[in-house]
């Protein structure tokens, strides 16, 4: 038999072919915990206390781009989604919808990226699932991810906790990784490379939970719709508003070019890689000082402030002026995750 070096219909099938790829390409990369045996599901050991539990599907266009792919993406969105909950990322199931013709050398890459990634976050992938589908009913491959994570005592999280005087934090630059899935898409180059900031955001949860679990009153990573979807999402429905400094906040050259030049306002561009905190003024020096001393939250900043302006987020821009910060009325990026 002659070399196949692409996905055939026949790898959903269920017969030799799909033994193959789950043999040769999913058991060798994560067949060592439950998922050796091959169950319907997987049985995993008793979690005391709470769980978190979280699913996101990754239909991201291009599937590479500059500082990843879609399984660094698929394995740190639902990361990060369980560690602003409050979480330890314990496990995750790995699914994924791949178009006939779709190059094994390329599922190969994007299934080492998901191992690595996976080793780095000490998630294990547990249980999961292929389907194989015709040409042109997908575009080349979709992921699916669902983790459970083991909730940590301490945190007491919601919007019901903030009131006006608390800070606003950002981990990083914003806007990265949304503005390399563009220019990836539409072949834009700038000088220094543009990287999705897509990464983990783990350490620095529970770098918060070990000293400040107590002041933090909100987390969240600002995905779609980015720093401004969240804020006005925070704001709703409450008895105050927020107001951030332009000065304050964290672009990267190279983002801030290409935003500047399509007309894009970086406050709505998703990040993967970066999370917005709420914590009590008091500590908010401590836990930016914190954050800076670790390679995740080298960029972090304070960036605004909860005021009495019901339901309002505002922005003090460089001249002294206000505007408002709102939300488009549709989809900014699409396919960016």
């Amino acid at each position: 038999m002659s070399k196949i070096d692409t996905i055939q219909l026949a790898h959903g099938g269920g017969g030799r072919l799909s033994d193959a790829l789950i043999r040769d390409e999913i058991l060798s990369r994560f067949g060592e915990g439950p998922l050796k045996s091959l169950p319907d599901g997987a049985t995993l050991p008793k979690i005391d206390g709470e769980l978190v539990f979280s699913t996101d599907s990754y239909v991201v266009k291009p599937y590479k781009f500059n500082g990843g792919n879609i399984g660094n993406l698929a394995v740190h969105g639902t990361v990060n989604d369980i560690s602003v909950s409050g979480g330890i990322p314990r496990y995750l199931s790995l699914a994924m919808i791949i178009e006939e013709g779709f190059p094994i050398s390329e599922l190969r890459l994007i299934l080492d990226t998901i191992k690595t990634s996976a080793d780095e976050c000490d998630v294990k992938i547990v249980t999961g699932d292929t389907k194989v589908v015709a040409r042109g009913q997908c575009d080349s491959i979709y992921i699916n991810t669902s983790g459970i994570g083991e909730k940590l005592k301490g945190f007491d999280l919601g919007k019901h906790r903030i009131k006006p005087g608390d800070a606003v934090i950002v981990s990083g630059n914003i806007g990265d990784h949304g503005m390399a899935i563009l220019a990836a898409r539409e072949g834009i180059n700038i000088d220094n490379n543009l990287v999705s900031d897509t990464a983990s955001v783990q350490r620095l949860v529970q770098s918060l939970h070990e000293n400040f679990a107590y002041a933090v009153k909100f987390m969240r990573d600002p995905t779609r719709g980015g720093v401004a979807a969240v804020l006005n999402e925070i704001v709703s429905d409450t008895s105050y508003g927020i107001e951030l400094d332009s000065v304050k906040i964290p672009y990267s050259r190279e983002a801030s070019s290409i935003a500047e030049m399509l007309g894009i306002e970086l406050l709505n561009v998703a990040c993967e890689g970066r999370m917005l905190l709420i914590c009590d003024n008091s500590v908010a020096s401590d836990i930016l000082n914190l954050w800076k001393n670790m390679p995740e939250g080298k960029g972090a900043e304070i960036i605004g402030y909860v005021n009495k302006e019901p339901e309002r987020v505002s922005i003090k821009t460089v001249t002294g002026g206000r505007r408002l910060v709102d939300v488009p009325t549709g989809e900014l990026l699409p396919r960016i995750c």
